[in-house]
């Protein structure tokens, strides 16, 4: 027995996705009986602005991964991810006391040295006096002489080698460099510090960044841009005070990255890793534009209710007049614009403002609101 197979054509499948929409938003009459009456817009050619619209994040100018820079085991450690510190703040010691030896045996050589470099300079004080009233030769002095050089070249060098062992009992305090919030931690006490390896990572909340990494293919049409805004997560758009591409395209994603320093007073509550979006504007060009209110979703498919005009029988203008449901393909958003329209609409279509509204049963278009 032969098995029927189920049409598949695009036609039909464009079809039954307008299809299930509209069951999805099947009206439903109101419980009181009253129509309900929705505002509606204006489909328009408007004057926008042309260019790239990107995604990007917010990164902090100043983050830091502090790493050791001797070795030995952790003996404290004072900090979480999520604290606050200063900076000169102490946020880990490692075991010094190997570098405190250094440190005692320096002091020692320098001790040492200076009493060498004493005794050389009153023994050549000696010899200079003596050789003047001629009890000493003039190759006694010399060697007097070379005695004190060698003993002052030694206490320098002692010296030199207690200011070494001091820097090196400073690397095991590990402190802030700024002030700031701790991101994460690598280590915890107990654990064997080697130098270079990464312990803690700091980062200060001020300034940050919007980054974002431009396809090669459109790098100069992103550099020649009129102009650079920012999207913030709170749906501000605001203007970097600062923008740089490096100059050099990553050679897998075949992408530029672009950094755009932010103004600080727009970025309070947001923290590093939000989510923001960069718009690379050009000139403007007149494009047929859809209020943004006006577009609902389900799933992949944008639509909108368009109005349906009665036609003319005697009746009022407008008195029958009715939505009817329209998928559409959408472009760019262009902020209190709308939409651009792709497909679906033309200038002067009159839409919903409120789709929800606009579904149920008997609703009629109200006023058009600018």
């Amino acid at each position: 027995m032969s098995r029927i197979q189920p049409f598949t054509s695009p036609a039909w499948s464009r079809m039954a996705r307008v299809v299930w929409l509209a069951a999805a938003t099947a009206v439903v009459p109101l419980a009181w009986g009253q129509a309900p009456v929705v505002p509606v817009g204006m489909v328009t050619a408007r004057s926008v602005g042309q260019g790239i619209e990107l995604d990007g994040v917010l990164q902090a100018v100043k983050q830091s991964t502090l790493s050791a820079q001797a070795s030995g085991r952790i003996t404290q450690w004072l900090v979480r991810a999520g604290d606050h510190v200063k900076a000169g703040q102490l946020l880990a010691v490692i075991d010094d006391r190997v570098s405190q030896a250094g440190v005692n045996q320096a002091q020692a050589q320098v001790a040492q040295a200076d009493a060498q470099l004493a005794n050389a300079r009153a023994q050549f004080a000696r010899t200079q006096d003596l050789h003047a009233k001629g009890f000493v030769s003039k190759a006694a002095l010399d060697v007097a002489e070379s005695q004190f050089k060698s003993a002052a070249a030694g206490a320098t060098g002692a010296q030199a080698g207690q200011t070494q062992t001091q820097l090196a009992q400073g690397f095991t305090r590990l402190t802030a460099p700024y002030d700031g919030w701790v991101l994460g931690t690598h280590a915890e006490a107990g654990d064997l510090a080697m130098p270079g390896a990464p312990l803690v990572t700091l980062y200060a909340p001020q300034p940050m960044r919007a980054v974002t990494h431009v396809p090669a293919s459109r790098q100069r049409a992103a550099s020649q841009a009129a102009h650079v805004e920012v999207r913030l997560p709170d749906g501000t758009w605001v203007v970097p005070v600062a923008k740089l591409a490096l100059p050099v395209a990553d050679p897998v994603s075949q992408t530029v990255e672009w950094r755009m320093e932010l103004p600080a007073n727009a970025l309070a509550g947001m923290v590093p890793g939000q989510q923001v979006q960069v718009r690379f504007a050009s000139a403007e060009a007149k494009r047929v534009t859809v209020p943004a209110q006006a577009v609902f979703r389900r799933g992949e498919l944008s639509a909108v209710y368009v109005v349906r005009e009665a036609p003319a029988s005697g009746g009022a203008p407008g008195s029958a007049a009715s939505f009817a449901l329209r998928a559409v393909r959408l472009g760019a958003s262009h902020g209190e614009a709308g939409f651009e329209v792709l497909a679906g609409l033309n200038s002067g279509d009159r839409v919903a403002l409120d789709p929800l509204r606009a579904g149920l049963a008997g609703a009629r278009p109200g006023a058009n609101q600018p």
